[in-house]
């Protein structure tokens, strides 16, 4: 028998198989790529969804510190939209820094100068509820209701 027949027979079959391995590792690519764009596509369409329900939401705000006497631009900076609700609701200023710098204590803080913002306007705990639950929702129906802002009493 001759052995370089069967040597060059299995480089031959080594070969094949490393060919028909890159064919399924091509089409494998190619399902990567198209469920990689339906991914893309979803990433998008929920971008724009949360850039939608932002804006409404600070809509709303715009609309309720105008009502409150205060500059509607400030519904737009991060951190100073809080101290402009902390002003309507005359809370001290120490509210701020505790709903920045202390998440736990931040997160009751925020519930409460929710519950005031809604005071503020004449509404109860039930709509302030709804203002932390449903922001894209009732944040605009107090900044466009007929709501009037009466200053808190301390």
């Amino acid at each position: 028998m001759d052995l370089t027949h069967i040597k060059k027979a299995g480089i031959f079959s080594i070969a094949s198989l490393v060919s028909a391995s890159s064919l399924f590792a091509q089409s494998s690519d190619m399902a990567d790529n198209s469920s990689q764009a339906g991914s893309a596509i979803a990433g998008l369409i929920g971008g724009l969804f949360g850039l939608v329900i932002a804006v409404v939401v600070i809509v709303g705000m715009w609309k309720i510190f105008v009502k409150a006497g205060e500059p509607g631009w400030a519904a737009i900076i991060p951190i100073y939209n809080l101290y402009i609700i902390c002003k309507i609701t005359a809370k001290p200023i120490w509210w701020l820094l505790l709903l920045v710098l202390c998440p736990p204590v931040g997160f009751v803080i925020g519930i409460l100068l929710t519950v005031e913002l809604a005071k503020c306007f004449g509404k109860g705990v039930g709509f302030a509820i709804g203002m932390i639950l449903l922001p894209y929702i009732f944040y605009p129906v107090l900044g466009f209701s007929d709501a009037a802002y009466t200053a808190p009493r301390d």
